[in-house]
Formats: C-alpha cells, sequence, structure tokens
C-alpha cells in the first residue's frame, strides 16, 4: 500500500522540494529510481526489493521502505520494521488499517540480518543539513501512515555521522557494542596468518587440520542447496544464542515479551538469498550431515558475513570450526582485492585476535512527543 507524498518545500536557494514516500513491499510496486539508487549507495543484497518484499511477507514484525527525495531523485532511505508486542506468532499482519491505526507499536530502522550495517542510507553527497531534514521528515509520514498507536521510533545500530542528525532534546542516544572490521592491508593469506600471534596461528592451525576430513563444498549463488535444512540450522544455532544471553544477564525477554523483534529466518528468504550470485555460501558436512554453515556477500564496496551457524559439539560439530570460516573470508578479500571485512556485533574478542578493528555504532530512541521535532 502506497500513501501521498508528504511534501515540504525546500529553503528558496535550492527550489526542490524534498519528500518521503512510504511503502509496504507486499503490496507496493518497486519505487521509480529505486534500481539506480541501490546500485550507488545500497548494493547490498537485503535492500533489494524482491528481498524485501518476502521479508515482510515472512515476518511477524513486517518491514516498509521509506524513500528519500529531493526533486524527484533518490537520496537516501531507510527499512523499518513496525514491531507490536501483541502480534505472537502471526506473520505478516496487516500494518495499517481501520483499527490497526489504534494498535500499539513501535518503529525499529533496522536491518534484522545485518545489524553491524544502517537501516538509513543516502548518497555521498548528501549533506548533514539534509540528511537531518530527510530523517525528520521520515518521522512526520511515519506517523501519518502508522497512526495514533504509534508510540515512537529505534534508529539501531546507526555510524556516529548518521547517529549525529537523529539526535536532539527528549531523544535517548546510546554506544552499542560495535561492528568489526577487518581492513585489508595484506597481499596474500599468508602474509595475513603471520600477522597473527603465535598461539592464535597455533589454534587456527589445528582446526585446519581437524576439517581436512569434512567434506566442505563452497560456491557463489548456489541452487544445490537444501534452504530448508541450512534454516533450521541457522534457527537452532540462534536459539542457543538467546540461551546463552539470556544466562549472562543479557536477557530476550522482559515480562514475556520479546525484546529481538527478529523472526525466525524463513526457508523461502534464505532460499533466494543463497541464490543470489554475489552471496557465497560455504557448507561443512561430515557423513552427508550438514554441520555448520556460513555465508559470505562478496561486493566491491567489501566483504560481509551475515550467517554462521553450527551443531554444537555434544551434537557432532566440530571445535572452534568458525576458525576455517574466517581464513576462507580473509582468502577471498585478498585475492579479490575488496577494502574490508565486516563481521557484525558479536565475539568482539575472538575477532580481534584475528585482526579485526571496530566501528562505533550507536542506537537512538525517539519517543513519539518528539518525532519529527
Amino acid at each position: 500500500m502506497t500513501k501521498p507524498l508528504a511534501e515540504r518545500p525546500r529553503p528558496a536557494s535550492t527550489g526542490q522540494r524534498i519528500e518521503v514516500e512510504i511503502v509496504d513491499p507486499r503490496s507496493a510496486p518497486e519505487p521509480s529510481g529505486w534500481a539506480k539508487f541501490r546500485r550507488r549507495a545500497a548494493p547490498w543484497p537485503m535492500w533489494d526489493y524482491e528481498l524485501l518484499r518476502l521479508e515482510a511477507w515472512l515476518s511477524r514484525n513486517p518491514p516498509v521502505l521509506a524513500v528519500f527525495r529531493e526533486g524527484g531523485r533518490v537520496l537516501g532511505a531507510s527499512v523499518a520494521m513496525l514491531c507490536s508486542p501483541l502480534r505472537g506468532q502471526t506473520f505478516a499482519p496487516r500494518v495499517v488499517g481501520r483499527w490497526r491505526r489504534y494498535a500499539p507499536c513501535w518503529a525499529e530502522v533496522y536491518l534484522p540480518w545485518f545489524s553491524g550495517h544502517p537501516a538509513a542510507v543516502f548518497l555521498a553527497r548528501v549533506s548533514a543539513e539534509l540528511r537531518r531534514e530527510l530523517l525528520r521528515l521520515f518521522e512526520r509520514r511515519l506517523v501519518e501512515y502508522v497512526g495514533p498507536g504509534l508510540l515512537g521510533v529505534v534508529y539501531r545500530a546507526l555510524p556516529v555521522e548518521i547517529a549525529r542528525e537523529v539526535t536532539g532534546p527528549g531523544r535517548l542516544s546510546r554506544e552499542i557494542d560495535p561492528t568489526t572490521v577487518l581492513v585489508n592491508r595484506w597481499d596474500s593469506v599468508d602474509e595475513w596468518f603471520a600477522s597473527l600471534r603465535p598461539p592464535v596461528r597455533a589454534a587456527v592451525q589445528e582446526v585446519l587440520d581437524d576439517a581436512a576430513d569434512l567434506d566442505i563444498t563452497t560456491g557463489a549463488g548456489r541452487t544445490d542447496l537444501d534452504a530448508g535444512e541450512l534454516a533450521a540450522l541457522l534457527n537452532r544455532h540462534r536459539a542457543r544464542q538467546d540461551e546463552r544471553a539470556w544466562r549472562e544477564g543479557q536477557p530476550t525477554r522482559i515480562a514475556g515479551l520479546r525484546l529481538d523483534t527478529r523472526s525466525p529466518v524463513p526457508t523461502a528468504y534464505l532460499e533466494a538469498f543463497l541464490r543470489r550470485p554475489e552471496v557465497v555460501t560455504r557448507t561443512y558436512r561430515e557423513g552427508g550431515r550438514l554441520i555448520a554453515f556460513h555465508t559470505m556477500i562478496d561486493i566491491k564496496e567489501g566483504i560481509a558475513l551475515p550467517h554462521w551457524a553450527s551443531l554444537p559439539v555434544a551434537l557432532g560439530g566440530r571445535r572452534r570450526l568458525y576458525a576455517d570460516a574466517y581464513v576462507h573470508c580473509v582468502q577471498r578479500m585478498i585475492e579479490m582485492g575488496r577494502p574490508e571485512i565486516t563481521a557484525g556485533r558479536t565475539l568482539l574478542d575472538l575477532k580481534a585476535a584475528f585482526g579485526f578493528d571496530t566501528r562505533t555504532l550507536l542506537s537512538v530512541a525517539v519517543p513519539r512527543p518528539v518525532m519529527d521535532r
């Protein structure tokens, strides 16, 4: 469903009009100019409109896409998940409607399976002043689109340069776990390996030797995979992480409400994702049984690691098998001449041992009374 555009005059010095268009990917056609904008500012596959459509149909908290324009040209965009504590296991709920407009919900500007990357992106030439104005207009449009039930918006995992544009009086900002980044500064994977501390090199070599008897298959755009098998392993892996977070005092639920607003990874979404030419999947099998896999997005802007899943050792997995995955990713980064690897916001100490640095991220919560102010 597409709502009428909200418009606000630009200062007389430009004579241009800025607009924010909010669309539901389940029912609206791809916005005009979207493909061109994606090539320039949002090349990661999570921004592909057909993948957004699949995600929206298979989510408890479906995303909408906000497209920011000036004079009709696309300058930026954001993905906002519309979250409600009342939906339970209902998938693809109606986002708006006569009664939905009064149901309590909040918006999260967030890429749920790409949390180290922002869900608000802009062309490089967009000034900080214009970014701020577009984001304020986005908030205004979000209130109009959702209705009186909207409690506020949370911008999750923003880089510093965008986060400063959504801060202000009444807005709550805090630094969160940073994302991990490995900048390409080696001529070969052997040179990277030699840069590791001796105990780390020994541990990685032990993993590589131990994995030598596994059936390891790697390829881009793979069509030979059972996406249901991979999705089941990934969702079980995520469930174990939730349990571990609870034991370590980082609950994913409070009073029965989920703090993690992501839905389970759907088989149909994962299948479409794995078939994309820029997605490389590496699977590990023992006796035909899948024991681990990881995905890697490989584009000229860099390499990213959105998914890793493995069986625990008690159920037949291998210890520290992720080390093989990192060696594979570093090798590809160097061979393809990519500028960096980004690897998410977890296991910071482990990744630091592999040479990763961190990049600061902030989250900003904007209660309804101060939205668009």
